[in-house]
Parts: C-alpha cells; structure tokens; sequence
C-alpha cells in the first residue's frame, strides 16, 4: 500500500493513519529506522529486544527478575554512579 506524507522543515514525517494502524505501532513507541537499498525502514524497537534476548548472559543477580525491576535497579545504579548518590 502507497501513501502520500510530506516532510516538514524540522525533518519529521507524519505516518497516515491507515498505514500507522496496519503496521501495529503505538503513539510514543520507540522505532529503529535503518536504510535498506535506499529505502528508509522502520521497526519497533521492542523486536530488536526480542532478536537480541539471549544473545547476552543475564547477570546472576538479575535473574528470575521481572523486566520492569531489572530496568528499575539498571536505572537507580546508574543515577547512583553518575551523581554519586548514597
């Protein structure tokens, strides 16, 4: 399916509705866009999550944690660090 978009001055592309709904995304989500054969792709950044999962050993202390708690304890450990925070 072709659709017409127009790019504005500050670079950004609205996505027509039609083609936003068909492709599954989300207002907010976080996409990969990547050039392919010089065509512009976009892909939900959740499926390049789910590619990679497994492909790196989870921290002992991580494990059998919920996803959510592990980006919650990745998070306070770094602000901990960068501020040196107590």
């Amino acid at each position: 399916m072709n659709q017409l978009a127009t790019i504005t001055s500050k670079k950004q592309l609205t996505l027509p509705a039609e083609l936003f709904r068909k492709a599954g995304l989300r207002i907010g989500q976080k996409v990969i866009v990547s050039e392919e054969n010089g065509r512009l792709v976009l892909t939900p950044a959740e499926r390049l999550v789910e590619e990679l999962a497994g492909s790196v050993p989870m921290p002992k202390r991580w494990k059998g944690a919920s996803i959510d708690r592990i980006v919650e304890q990745a998070k306070d450990e770094y602000f901990k660090e960068k501020y040196r925070l107590k």
